[in-house]
């Protein structure tokens, strides 16, 4: 599925020999993905407003620059708030099971660049350099719909990761012996 709704596909010359073949999602199974992670995020904005949270965005998407091969490589924050005076850049995970790993275990070292990347443009855009920040994490376990479960878990990581982690080191001295 393509960003704007429409399909691509694609056409083989005829005879043409297939290495390997990807079991492609049906529409079901894409939307139940889509809807665990908006129901997560829906989830996670309420449990931030009774938490004291004031969301001013949710979804912000921009451009940030543009990979090896040219590409344009666009990133999301899920939910921007305020707690008091400290500006919240909050990237959501929902799962349906925690039992191979934490749903904070996705959010690696490139999606905390990213999302660093895309909070300092925000804040430009918005006047707010000068503005306390940070990045918090929000996870959310929803059982799945054959569990029939009416539990949740939400877990708010506060200062989950900070700028000074992603600088990248710069090396003195000689590398060999």
């Amino acid at each position: 599925m393509l960003r704007n709704g429409g399909t691509c596909t694609l056409k083989l010359p005829a005879g043409a020999v297939t290495i390997f073949a990807m079991d492609t999602p049906t529409a079901s199974t894409v939307s139940a993905h889509l809807e665990l992670g908006k129901r997560g995020e829906e989830l996670a904005a309420a449990y931030l407003e009774q938490a004291g949270y004031r969301i001013v965005a949710a979804n912000f998407s921009l451009p940030v620059g543009r990979n090896r091969i040219g590409a344009v490589i666009n990133v999301e924050i899920d939910l921007v708030a305020y707690e008091g005076e400290t500006l919240c850049f909050i990237e959501v995970k929902a799962r349906t099971s925690d039992w191979f790993a934490q749903p904070q275990a996705n959010v690696d070292r490139r999606k905390q660049r990213q999302i660093a990347r895309a909070a300092r443009t925000y804040r430009r855009m918005f006047g707010l350099t000068g503005a306390t920040f940070r990045y918090d994490v929000v996870t959310v376990v929803l059982p799945s719909a054959e569990e029939r479960a009416a539990e949740f878990e939400i877990q708010l990581l506060r200062n989950y990761w900070t700028e000074n982690a992603l600088k990248k080191r710069v090396w003195s001295g000689t590398y060999w012996d």
